[in-house]
C-alpha cells in the first residue's frame, strides 16, 4: 500500500444500523406501544422484528459480525440480538471499529423498515406506519450527534403522503441535521404515481433547494422476482442478493431518458449497494439507443446526465480500477456493506488497496472522500491538501 493511499480519510457511503430493540417502543404513545415495532424470539431461539398484531419485519440488524468480532457465513443474520457485534447498533462501538478499519465517517441505511423504508407499506395503519418513519429518523439524529460529527443517517419517507414528505425531509434536515434521503425507486408498487409524475415535484424541489441527495438503495422498490422455486438457502440468499442490483438498472435508465433531470437539474442521485461494474455497458447501451432512436426531447446525452447527476458506489469488485478507468472517477464512491452478510468486513483496507492502489492520488480522493464529501456535504477534517 502507498503511504499516499494509507494516509486518506475513507468515507464510507453504504453502511446499515441495527436497530436497538427498544427503538420504537420506548418512543410509543400509549396507543401505539403494543404494536409497534418490536423483537420477538421464535420458538428456534431466533430473533426477529414484529410489527401490529404479528406482522413480521425482518431479521435483526441483517448483522452477520459475531460479538466477539468474527464473521458468520450462509445466513442473513446472526440468530439474536445479544450475538450481534455492539457496533452493529452502538454509536462509540461504531467509531471504535470504523477506526480499527480506516474508515473517516460513514452512511447509514435502515434494516428493519426495509433497505428504502418502504416495508412500511405492508402496514394498514397510517397512524402506526407513520410513527414508524418519523421515530426512526428521531433516533437517527441522535445516533448523528452521537457519532461526533462521522456517522451519517439518511432520512426515512413517508412518500405515500406528500405533503408529509416533504414536511418530514425539511424536518430531518433543519432540527435533526440529517444530509440526505432514501427512497423507493418503485413506488407504483403501491399504486402511486412513477417518479417521473408531477406528483414528485415537491419532493425533487425541496430537495434540490437544500443540497440533499435521494439514495435508491437496492431492494427498496423494483424487484426482477424472487429465485426459481427449488433454490433453496443459502443459494436462494445469494441468487436474490444478485438479482437486486437490477431494480437499479432500470432506476438509472429512467432517470437518464425521463427528462426528469432536465426539470432538476441540480439534483443529485445515488445508486447505493449495487456496484459499478455494469455502469460502463448500461452507458455505452444508452448511448447508441439515443442515437440509434433519434431521440431529440432531451438537454443533454446520457453520459453527460449521468456525470452531471448520478453517482454509484463499490465494495467487492475486483476489477474496479478497470470501471474507472473507463467512465472517469468522479461519479464513483467506495461503500463496505457494514454489517451485512457481504460486507467487506474484515478486509476493508486489503480491498481499498487492491482496488485503487495503482491509480493517481487524485483518483483515489475522489473515490475514497472527496465525491461523497461533495454529495453529502460533509466536512473531512484532516483532509490531505
Amino acid at each position: 500500500m502507498s503511504t499516499a493511499l494509507e494516509n486518506l480519510p475513507v468515507i464510507d457511503i453504504d453502511t446499515h444500523w441495527a436497530e436497538p430493540r427498544d427503538l420504537w417502543t420506548s418512543r410509543a404513545p400509549a396507543k401505539l406501544r403494543d404494536v409497534a415495532p418490536r423483537i420477538e424470539r421464535t420458538p428456534e431461539g431466533i430473533d426477529h422484528w414484529i410489527v401490529g398484531e404479528d406482522m413480521y419485519m425482518s431479521p435483526v440488524g441483517y448483522c452477520v459480525i459475531q460479538k466477539d468480532g468474527s464473521k458468520v457465513y450462509g445466513k442473513l443474520a446472526v440468530d439474536t440480538f445479544e450475538e450481534m457485534h455492539p457496533s452493529a447498533s452502538q454509536p462509540r462501538e461504531r467509531l471504535r471499529i470504523m477506526d480499527q478499519h480506516g474508515l473517516s465517517q460513514q452512511i447509514i441505511y435502515p434494516n428493519t423498515l426495509g433497505f428504502a423504508g418502504s416495508s412500511v407499506m405492508d402496514i394498514s395503519d397510517l397512524a402506526l406506519r407513520n410513527f414508524c418513519v418519523t421515530a426512526y429518523n428521531d433516533a437517527m439524529g441522535e445516533v448523528r450527534i452521537e457519532g461526533e460529527g462521522r456517522l451519517h443517517p439518511q432520512a426515512v419517507v413517508p412518500f405515500w403522503d406528500m405533503e408529509l414528505a416533504v414536511h418530514e425531509v425539511v424536518r430531518c434536515h433543519e432540527e435533526l441535521g440529517l444530509t440526505g434521503f432514501v427512497l423507493t425507486d418503485a413506488p407504483e408498487n403501491w399504486g402511486l404515481p412513477n417518479l417521473l409524475q408531477p406528483e414528485w415535484d415537491p419532493l425533487w424541489s425541496v430537495a434540490q433547494e437544500r443540497g440533499l441527495p435521494v439514495n435508491f438503495h437496492i431492494g427498496g422498490g423494483f424487484s426482477s422476482g424472487p429465485p426459481w422455486q427449488g433454490v433453496f438457502a443459502p443459494g436462494g440468499i445469494a441468487c436474490s442478493s444478485t438479482l437486486a442490483f437490477l431494480g437499479n438498472v432500470r432506476c438509472v435508465a429512467n432517470l437518464i431518458f425521463s427528462g426528469l433531470l432536465d426539470r432538476f437539474p441540480a439534483l443529485n442521485f445515488v445508486s447505493v449497494e449495487s456496484g459499478i461494474g455494469w455502469l460502463p455497458f448500461l452507458l455505452e447501451f444508452c448511448e447508441w439507443q439515443f442515437d440509434e432512436n433519434r431521440v431529440t426531447h432531451l438537454d443533454l446525452r446520457p453520459t453527460e446526465y449521468f456525470r452531471r447527476q448520478i453517482y454509484a458506489s463499490y465494495w467487492f469488485e475486483s476489477d474496479a480500477e478497470t470501471v474507472i478507468r473507463k467512465i472517469g472517477a468522479d461519479n464513483i464512491m467506495f461503500e463496505t456493506d457494514l454489517p451485512h452478510p457481504t460486507c467487506l468486513y474484515p478486509s476493508i483496507q486489503e480491498k481499498i488497496t487492491e482496488t485503487l492502489g495503482g491509480l493517481d492520488e487524485s483518483v483515489q480522493r475522489k473515490v475514497l472522500y472527496e465525491n461523497a464529501a461533495r454529495v453529502y456535504q460533509l466536512e473531512v477534517p484532516g483532509a490531505p491538501h
